[in-house]
């Protein structure tokens, strides 16, 4: 009676205008070989320098979200940090370049980050004073958090020419506050250097050469200062854009054993303030352009630096802020989770959101705190997805996109479909390859065994028989009254909305035979979860 209330609930949700026309097609997953692995800590969101009067278009909405200045004590941000169980975290952004450390020897005046006409980005430099980086550690061990802290790659160095930075990294300021959350036990997960600094840069650039110098040298200090640790953090940079030439003469200079993770940022999107944001979102053709830039950093690693992993060190999707009433709405969902998908495949193993809260793609609202669409998003790929991804296969339209990972924390396998199309329902069966294969083998054994096997290929779950009935989980995720660009997620029919107490609630899924096809309505996005499927690969 549950089940067939909240189904009904689900359905009347869906306007019915929508559902103009039918798709049958199959879903084929295969389970038997490992595509790529993520982390176990795939999903990252970051904490951006950004003070209160960083404006784009006429608008400021980044209000109080800085790692100066945020409200730690807020319990919503408590709560949704803690709802993850250990969400990686990546202080950082376009500002931490011009940070100052206020510990040890520093001999420059530490003071707050003020507009300052011809500074970086149009600010001064700033300032993080150790009783704000005590407060900040004491909010990240409370909530789980696993830190990734970007260091100032520009002190000591001096302008050359327009934005080509020159000179050798000081490094005297940033090892004063590596000692210091040494001394303080502090636990960071890895230490990454500098923001934006790749290719031709945004404000400012370094070249390749020097920056591989940098961070030979940086890995040396991290190697001494932890020397008989227990755990010692990894290195990763450089956190900027994709640039194929200087990210392969990086590696080859810094050499082996000294970068851990080479990360890089995305904004594939375009600008916030473009009326086209919405349409190339629920593009196919436009979000599989990303794969190009995840495919040649795949094969740039490989080549040139095979003992570092991919990371995506920030993606907000558009850029400047976001686009406001559309980063912040259901229908950015369509290019956070088809990213992560695709992100996935390619051997990442972090994807950094811009950002947990702040600007208006902030998985939080920046001024209630109270969750976007896009956070209950990463929770769920978070709580599901595994970190070994498996290959999948379509038959349907490119609107329907579809990525397989093993289930996380649990056996079997979880289905990612992402419906951009506005007026096809699409009813898929989904299928195990095992039982296919079986089935072309079996069918020259005699007509019996492939009569058996046809009856297999059906019963996908794999290859063991079952009389008892088997049940899928299902997580239909559809935008308040059909609204794409709503502030509310529905989930199956209930809309997602903080519990009285500020708690974030409860994501229950429908439970479905598993013999029956899924359907996919009219711009929705589901996780089905096929807790008997058969994957040799999921061990």
């Amino acid at each position: 009676m549950e089940f067939c209330l909240i189904l009904f609930l689900f359905v009347a949700s869906i306007p019915a205008t929508l559902a103009e026309d039918i798709s049958h097609g199959t879903i084929v997953v295969d389970g038997t070989t490992v595509v790529a692995q993520t982390d176990d800590n795939f999903i990252c969101a970051t904490i951006d320098w950004w003070p209160h009067d960083k404006c784009d278009y006429k608008q400021c909405p980044w209000h109080y979200t800085s790692v100066i200045n945020l409200d730690l004590s807020h319990t919503f941000l408590a709560k949704a940090v803690q709802a993850f169980n250990r969400l990686r975290i990546r202080v950082g952004g376009s500002l931490q370049d011009q940070v100052l450390y206020n510990v040890g020897n520093l001999k420059s005046p530490c003071h707050p980050f003020t507009k300052m006409k011809g500074g970086l980005f149009g600010f001064s430099k700033g300032c993080l004073h150790m009783e704000r980086w005590d407060d900040l550690n004491h909010f990240f061990k409370s909530t789980g958090v696993m830190l990734t802290f970007g260091l100032n790659a520009l002190h000591g160095r001096y302008k050359v020419k327009r934005s080509l930075w020159g000179g050798d990294w000081d490094s005297s300021n940033a090892e004063d506050f590596m000692k210091y959350t040494i001394s303080k036990g502090y636990q960071i997960d890895s230490w990454e250097f500098g923001n934006e600094l790749s290719g031709n840069g945004v404000g400012a650039h370094v070249l390749a050469d020097q920056y591989g110098k940098d961070l030979i040298h940086l890995k040396k200090i991290l190697n001494e200062l932890y020397k008989g640790s227990q755990f010692k953090p990894s290195l990763v940079a450089p956190g900027g854009f994709f640039d194929q030439q200087w990210f392969a003469k990086l590696l080859q200079i810094s050499g082996s054993s000294i970068l851990n993770a080479m990360s890089h940022h995305i904004y594939n999107l375009g600008a916030g303030v473009d009326p086209k944001l919405v349409s190339r979102i629920l593009d196919p053709t436009h979000l599989s352009k990303a794969a190009y830039t995840f495919s040649n950093l795949t094969q740039v690693i490989q080549r040139y630096g095979p003992w570092a992993s991919a990371w995506v060190g920030e993606s907000g999707g558009a850029y400047n802020s976001g686009g406001f009433n559309v980063s912040d709405t259901f229908v950015n969902s369509f290019w956070y989770l088809d990213q992560l998908g695709m992100a996935s495949k390619y051997h990442t193993k972090v994807y950094c959101r811009q950002t947990l809260i702040g600007g208006n793609y902030g998985l939080l609202n920046a001024t209630t705190y109270v969750p976007n669409p896009d956070y209950y998003s990463a929770l769920l790929w978070h709580r599901l997805m595994g970190k070994v991804v498996l290959a999948v296969d379509s038959d349907a339209s490119p609107f329907l996109r579809s990525y397989a990972h093993c289930s996380k924390g649990r056996a079997g396998v979880t289905l990612l479909v992402i419906n951009l199309s506005n007026q096809t329902n699409f009813i898929m069966n989904v299928q195990n390859s095992i039982n296919l294969k079986l089935a072309v083998e079996e069918q020259y054994i005699s007509s019996d065994s492939f009569s058996h096997s046809l009856k297999k290929t059906f019963s996908w779950v794999g290859v063991k028989a079952s009389d008892e009935p088997l049940f899928r989980e299902e997580y239909h995720l559809t935008p308040k009254d059909g609204y794409l660009q709503s502030r509310t997620m529905v989930l199956n029919g209930i809309p997602l909305e903080l519990t009285g107490a500020g708690n974030i609630p409860r994501l229950d899924p429908v439970h479905v035979n598993v013999k029956s096809p899924i359907s996919i309505s009219p711009l929705s996005i589901a996780f089905i979860v096929f807790p008997n499927f058969e994957a040799k690969a999921c061990g």
